[in-house]
């Protein structure tokens, strides 16, 4: 069975959004140390998850000849890597290699995780961590904390009822200041 894990910024206030959704300042802090990591990172692969809003937000960047500029082994591997998107609204996902999903979020989760391949990742997409959460699909938490405060904004997991109870299972701090928690569920 694939696993499924997140991936994702915060402030040092919780938010992994700001209060417009903006997220520019997740990406404002990068060092080559920094850049090092994102590369390494996005070059070890898997299945890309993301609810609506995030992928709108992504498809604005990632196949564009800026991001080709500016990420190009970034915007390569975004661009090449399977994706999906969860969505009620969308009549179609028009980014390469993406594929629509309208079903019950739990339901197509489920299949998704059963289903051979590498495993999968979300990026940004907090409505639907928080329901994932609540469903115990999601097998570890990769959190980079950003040392910047906005004051409002929005959590991963707003919505979420009851109580996640994690363990700690990796840190990195790197020299710009951002921090890497990896978590997992306690048994």
């Amino acid at each position: 069975m694939r696993k499924l894990s997140v991936f994702n910024h915060v402030t040092l206030d919780g938010y992994f959004s700001g209060a417009n959704g903006d997220m520019t300042w997740a990406h404002s802090n990068v060092d080559a140390e920094w850049n090092q990591f994102v590369e390494e990172n996005a070059a070890s692969g898997g299945e890309l998850l993301f609810g609506r809003i995030t992928y709108e937000l992504m498809l604005k960047y990632w196949p564009t000849p800026a991001a080709l500029k500016n990420d190009p082994v970034v915007a390569e591997r975004m661009n090449g890597l399977p994706k999906v998107v969860f969505s009620r609204t969308l009549d179609k996902a028009t980014w390469n290699r993406t594929r629509l999903l309208k079903g019950d979020l739990a339901t197509e989760t489920r299949k998704l995780k059963s289903e051979p391949g590498k495993d999968l990742v979300i990026f940004g997409s907090g409505s639907i961590i928080s329901q994932l959460a609540q469903a115990g699909l999601i097998d570890a938490y990769q959190i980079v904390v950003n040392p910047i405060a906005l004051g409002e904004g929005r959590t991963m997991f707003d919505g979420f009822k009851g109580k996640l109870e994690l363990k700690l299972t990796k840190t990195r701090t790197f020299g710009n200041g951002n921090v890497l928690l990896c978590y997992e569920p306690k048994a």
